[in-house]
């Protein structure tokens, strides 16, 4: 199916704002929803964590700093790689978001990432400090779970620059301290597969921005593949728009979200093996990175 410029804009501005799935504060403690009528697994079951003995996690390695030692931006592997691609999940959840949470609304999705293991599709992450205070037993399950790598997606999921499609905007002096409370409820949750990833509520940043973050020694990821996820009703829509613009190297932004992102499921499972049968193979996002600091 065919996305117009202007939908894609539009499913973009969406994505930016859904909250749905120094210190280096992501090395900190080293080591959406399912189809109507579709029976999911049980939270408690697609949380299983991994092995305790599993081995420490390596370093993830993080591209050298920008000009005058601003955080450095990743977007994909260069052009004329491997056919490799980096799905990446937006676990998405504002600071302000609590009570909706007490009433029921789900913003995790734990059919997902049951999906995910069983298809052995290694994924990254990207977490908002927000989502796994209010998922602890699930930010520990995937962060203790070799398939997947957990980075930092601010603990507010408030934008750190202004306009950035409607977001409450978090303060200059508040934007190192934000990151470093994420990475504090990551500890708290256990989870072992931290990386030093960050990813900005809306992908929203500037110069300024990016000199404030520079002494957390993290790399912002970004992406070149809108899978447009967000609040679709229309999962083949999803899964066109992801293998019409995947590219050896590409990295996807998708949202682990029931609430705001109900069918990334079911995209999910037409994506992956189309994208096997045209050669290609998932990695996590420091497998991406690793390949192009060796280049």
């Amino acid at each position: 199916m065919t996305i117009s410029v202007r939908k894609l804009l539009s499913i973009t501005v969406i994505g930016a704002a859904l909250a749905g799935c120094g210190s280096d504060p992501a090395s900190v403690d080293p080591g959406a929803k399912a189809a109507p009528g579709a029976s999911r697994p049980s939270t408690a079951a697609s949380a299983a964590p991994a092995s305790p003995a599993a081995p420490a996690p390596r370093q993830a390695p993080t591209l050298a700093p920008g000009p005058g030692g601003l955080t450095p931006v990743f977007r994909r592997a260069p052009q004329g790689g491997q056919k490799v691609v980096a799905l990446t999940f937006d676990a998405d959840m504002t600071a302000d978001q609590g009570p909706r949470a007490a009433r029921g609304e789900r913003f995790d999705n734990p059919a997902l990432i049951a999906d995910l293991r069983r298809m052995k599709v290694p994924a990254t992450v990207f977490m908002t400090g927000r989502w796994a205070e209010e998922y602890p037993a699930e930010a520990h399950a995937i962060g203790a779970d070799p398939t997947f790598e957990v980075a930092n997606h601010s603990y507010s999921h408030y934008a750190f620059t202004s306009p950035c499609y409607g977001l409450p905007v978090v303060a200059g002096d508040g934007m190192r301290a934000d990151v470093e409370k994420a990475a504090a409820a990551f500890k708290k949750a256990r989870v072992r597969n931290a990386v030093p990833y960050f990813r900005f509520p809306g992908g929203c940043f500037d110069d300024q921005v990016l000199r404030t973050l520079a002494p957390l020694k993290m790399t912002a990821v970004q992406w070149d593949v809108v899978s447009g996820d967000a609040f679709a009703r229309d999962a083949d829509a999803v899964a066109e728009q992801v293998l019409a613009g995947v590219k050896p190297g590409s990295l996807v932004v998708m949202h682990c979200t029931r609430s705001a992102a109900p069918v990334t499921d079911r995209a999910v499972q037409r994506i992956v093996p189309e994208l096997r049968r045209r050669g290609y193979r998932f990695v996590k996002v420091s497998e991406l990175i690793g390949s192009s600091t060796r280049r």
